[in-house]
């Protein structure tokens, strides 16, 4: 595929023929693919040709680490090609095809010094830079060379992300071992004539934290490695380096990483991979080692001496290994200090790590010694109280367990010489609920917040708590790219690498179809994490909610099904793994608590069908276990332990708080003992009261109204609370004399054998202006009839001349007030106001909306020390979103506005946005006002910050709502104007519809 650049999209993804994943946004020299499957010029270089093949040149003396990863590109193209290029460490005297791959380090290697210094290389683009490699081709760059591919490192880790970089393109995925995903065979390999690509990252150090690792991780390491020793630690290292990161944080909770095996830290720095502890490990010193060696109480007011040698020894043990060493204290297994919030201590313990880190670096300068100082929960509080570490030291700043951002760099804080980092998570063991199992990140999220990142120059250190690493495949992947180089993503092209992904692991073929699956199970999880979910979760009555997201699931899983079975046998365990389980496991989590709920509300009911109910509770229970347990066998024969046993072990249903249980816990359940004969029940669409409770409750059956605008029909159902079937009579009738024929049902007579929907509509042409009411009679079994309530506004402002007249003079077709409310998607206004300095940004897939809305989300974007002026007259002239809507009536009505939730970032600023209803003077809200831990703790559960605030309608007809940008981190996703029917729910209805000429003619 050929890049094609876009003023509109800066980056985009593509794929090659061969299967690579390769970047191809601002380059620096050239991003296009440049390995071919066919020779497609004379000039092309036969990496692996028909009939001839390079051999591969590295100096002997350079990196072990390099060394290590050429032989690890040794065994790529052998299983792509089945060939095996021989490695030497000069030109032999037979140089055979007189073609070669010359692999080096600039500081180690003297193969490229040699080349340079002869003038075949030059290497200014990446001399002296941090991780930069250039892969470019040379003609007769040696005596019996006549061309050569040459891949130089400016140092160790740049030459091994451009050997990495080549496997990839060659058809091997990073994940070829950590997701079974198997290689792209090709019989030969060209790189493609006048090739020169130069590449370096943006964020210095990239990577992850294997965290919360018990029970799965745990199990799965010590039944095939017997612990977190260095075997199993080289399979992390590498997929690490395959994806171009640097940095790990290791697992830790019964753990320690430099003592359970000391070759880790050993074989970590020889591959490259830049070891630190956790955010409050200090000193590169585990937790549990002070478990195992500590004497005394954790508390350095009262046992300073032996933490201070403890630490001493820790800075010893990696005085020679490439670390980067955690400041600060906080209590043991992550808890806040035992001594409070003491600052003075606090101080005094950094000041102490830094004396020790002088000392055993003496004379190398402890500016030069990689230092952090992670501003973690209540650490953050020191910071902001007024507590300083030298400007060398990075901060760490972190988002709040659940994906936000709390804090980023002020204009001040960019000039420190250690600069800023970020900590996330894609997993999270704590308050208010932990989520461990499987992704509920979207990747759309992850730009969102990252992006900010980027913007604020928090690029020093970007490391992301990945759980038991499976199954966070796809978003680790996405991350580690995006830390790459950020710039590459916008909000143009994150669907473009859904489907890259999916085609570098699985081919071009199925790729569109896969990338729909990756995001729709991610966005499902997205709006509700599963550890959340319970049977309340998606009402269902409210907006047919829970039915909706049910008919979402179902096809996403019967698609992943079909295209199982599409799929060639040597690429189904990758699917399993990747796409099918997170999508099947997903659906039946939903679909266990969806039976719950119907469990629930129809043993209330006294319906024969609760029992029903209870067996498809206990269905997808089974389910969920049966999917485990083909997870925990791939690779294996039925019944015994898989290549991945265990690592789909952390329970995750039946979670009451933060703690997971010991094990999933199915929700319990009711069952009816259905009466001999029958029973007649009715219920109005959208109540959970039903006939015959509702009348010993004094409660009135009633559908929610009709008007001309809105729904067309409505049901009543009826149904069997006995065990054997009945008929029902229905009809109309009116208060007095009033005309009834403008309601009409469905059947004035009918079976009833479990449930029969009476569906209820509206004849326009016969309603009176203004309210129509009349009621349902339905009568069945035993005595007396069941009554519904129904209503029918006709409204002057939806009468067909005036609605003409006022949509005549509409710019844009406006949404309409219809059923009691206006629901409308943020990324369906009108974008008016935009600067390169402010501006509003679609962003598609953020935010809770159902795949089939094909909705986004509006994001505010200023500069980040931008400062806006709040007087109206000036927040009237910001970028602005518009939404048109037209009223039924006037009143003071409720408007919700649904944000995601976002914290501070900034001192002293809020996270503010301004609004107003045609000219008036704009009206300021803020998501930090009256911000608490209670209100936090929902918005995390939830996803979903609202805002309410009173709406004044003077007038029906044609209005403009305006929406104003004041501050960055805004998130706008919906918007819903309650004119008195809004059911409460959690995703709120679909968007209203907008009214067109025609419907008024």
């Amino acid at each position: 595929m050929r890049w094609l650049r876009s003023v509109f999209v800066a980056a985009v993804f593509g794929l090659l023929c061969s299967g690579g994943l390769v970047l191809a946004a601002e380059p620096e020299v050239a991003a296009a693919p440049y390995v071919l499957t066919q020779a497609s010029s004379p000039a092309d270089f036969a990496l692996v040709g028909d009939k001839q093949q390079a051999q591969i040149l590295l100096d002997r003396h350079d990196h072990k680490g390099l060394q290590r990863a050429v032989a690890t590109l040794q065994q790529d193209i052998d299983k792509v090609t089945d060939r095996q290029l021989p490695v030497f460490h000069k030109v032999t005297a037979d140089a055979g095809s007189g073609l070669a791959l010359i692999i080096g380090s600039l500081d180690q290697s003297a193969l490229l010094k040699d080349l340079v210094q002869r003038g075949k290389l030059d290497v200014s683009a990446i001399q002296g830079r941090w991780e930069a490699f250039q892969i470019n081709l040379v003609q007769a760059p040696l005596p019996g060379i006549r061309q050569a591919l040459v891949i130089a490192g400016s140092d160790k880790r740049g030459a091994i992300f451009g050997v990495y970089d080549l496997a990839e393109q060659i058809g091997v995925s990073p994940w070829v071992w950590w997701a079974d995903v198997p290689v792209k065979t090709s019989k030969v390999l060209y790189i493609k004539a006048g090739t020169l690509k130069v590449d370096a990252p943006k964020v210095k150090y990239r990577g992850i934290f294997l965290n919360d690792e018990y029970p799965a991780l745990t199990s799965w390491v010590l039944q095939k490695y017997g612990g977190y020793n260095h075997k199993f630690y080289q399979q992390v290292f590498e997929l690490l380096l395959r994806l171009k990161a640097n940095f790990l944080w290791p697992a830790m909770w019964n753990n320690a990483f430099a003592d359970d095996d000391a070759k880790n830290a050993l074989l970590a720095d020889e591959m490259g991979i830049v070891m630190s502890t956790s955010h409050h490990e200090p000193m590169m010193r585990a937790d549990k080692e002070w478990n195992r060696y500590g004497k005394g109480p954790w508390e350095y007011s009262k046992n300073r001496d032996a933490i201070y040698q403890f630490w001493q020894q820790g800075a010893k043990r990696h005085k020679n290994l490439e670390s980067i060493f955690t400041l600060g204290m906080r209590g043991q297994e992550d808890e806040p200090m035992s001594e409070g919030e003491n600052i003075g201590l606090l101080e005094r313990i950094v000041a102490d790590q830094r004396q020790i880190l002088a000392e055993t670096f003496k004379g190398r300068g402890i500016s030069t010694v990689p230092q952090v100082w992670a501003l973690y929960k209540e650490v953050q509080g020191f910071y902001e109280r007024g507590m300083r570490v030298p400007d060398d030291v990075t901060l760490l700043w972190s988002d709040d367990n659940f994906g936000h951002l709390r804090r980023l760099p002020t204009f001040d804080e960019r000039s420190r010489s250690g600069g800023a980092g970020v900590y996330y998570h894609f997993d999270y063991v704590g308050g208010p609920r932990s989520y461990t199992w499987i992704n509920s990140t979207p990747i759309a999220k992850i730009w969102q917040q990252m992006d900010l990142a980027s913007r604020y120059q928090a690029n020093r250190i970007w490391i992301v708590n990945v759980g038991d690493l499976k199954p966070m495949e796809y978003p680790i992947d996405f991350f580690l790219r995006m830390a790459w180089n950020p710039t590459q993503f916008n909000a143009g092209n994150l669907e473009l690498y859904a489907r890259d992904f999916a085609a570098q692991q699985f081919g071009a073929e199925h790729a569109e179809e896969i990338a729909y699956l990756l995001e729709g199970y991610s966005r499902h999880n997205g709006r509700r994490r599963p550890e959340a979910m319970t049977a309340q979760s998606y009402p269902l009555l409210a907006n047919n909610e829970a039915a909706r997201v049910s008919r979402e699931l179902a096809d996403l899983a019967a698609r992943s099904t079909a295209l199982l079975a599409k799929l060639p046998q040597n690429q189904q365990d990758a699917f399993i793994q990747l796409v099918d389980h997170p999508v099947q496991a997903t659906q039946a989590l939903f679909e266990l608590y969806h039976a719950t709920a119907r469990n629930q509300v129809w043993a209330e009911q006294g319906r024969r069908e609760t029992n029903t109910a209870a067996a498809e509770v206990k269905r997808w229970f089974a389910r969920d276990a049966a999917l485990t347990a083909r997870y925990h066998q791939l690779g294996a024969p039925a019944g015994q332990p898989g290549r991945w046993d265990q690592l789909m072990a952390q329970p995750h249903i039946g979670l009451a708080y933060w703690r997971n249980p010991e094990a999933n816990t199915m929700p319990v359940v009711l069952t009816n003992q259905p009466i001999t004969p029958a029973d007649m029940g009715v219920v109005a669409e959208g109540s959970g009261t039903s006939w015959p409770q509702s009348d010993d409750l004094g409660q009135s059956l009633t559908l929610p109204r009709f008007d001309r605008l809105g729904t067309q029909q409505r049901v009543i159902e009826i149904f069997n609370r006995g065990s054997q079937p009945f008929s029902f009579a229905a009809k109309v009738v009116g208060a007095g004399k009033a005309a009834t024929d403008w309601l009409q049902i469905s059947a004035q007579q009918g079976e009833v054998a479990e449930s029969y929907p009476l569906r209820v509509s509206i004849d326009w042409r016969k309603t009176q202006p203004g309210l129509n009411q009349a009621e349902v009679w339905v009568k069945g079994t035993g005595y007396g009839w069941a009554k519904v309530k129904v209503t029918a506004l006709d409204s002057p402002a939806a009468q067909a001349p005036v609605l003409k007249a006022a949509l005549a003079s509409a710019a844009t077709a406006p949404f309409a007030d219809a059923d009691g409310y206006i629901a409308i998607n943020a990324s369906s206004a009108l974008v008016t106001g935009n600067t390169a300095e402010r501006y509003w940004q679609q962003v598609a897939g953020l935010g809770r909306f159902l795949m089939a809305e094909q909705a986004g989300s509006m994001v505010a974007v200023t500069l980040p020390d931008h400062l806006a002026d709040l007087s109206p007259a000036v927040i009237k002239q910001a970028p602005q979103l518009q939404f048109p809507l037209y009223f039924q009536q006037a009143g003071e009505f409720t408007l919700q506005l649904q944000l995601s939730p976002a914290l501070q970032i900034t001192p002293g600023r809020g996270v503010r946005l301004a609004l107003a209803l045609n000219d008036a003077a704009p009206q300021l809200l803020d998501l930090m006002a009256d911000y608490d831990d209670k209100l936090w703790q929902q918005s995390v559960l939830d996803n979903i910050r609202i805002l309410r605030m009173p709406l004044q309608v003077k007038t029906a007809g044609l209005h403009q709502l305006r929406v104003y940008l004041v501050d960055p981190a805004v998130v706008l996703q919906k918007i819903l104007i309650d004119t008195g029917g809004l059911a409460p729910g959690y995703l709120g209805p679909v968007q209203s519809r907008r009214l067109q000429l025609q419907q008024g003619q």
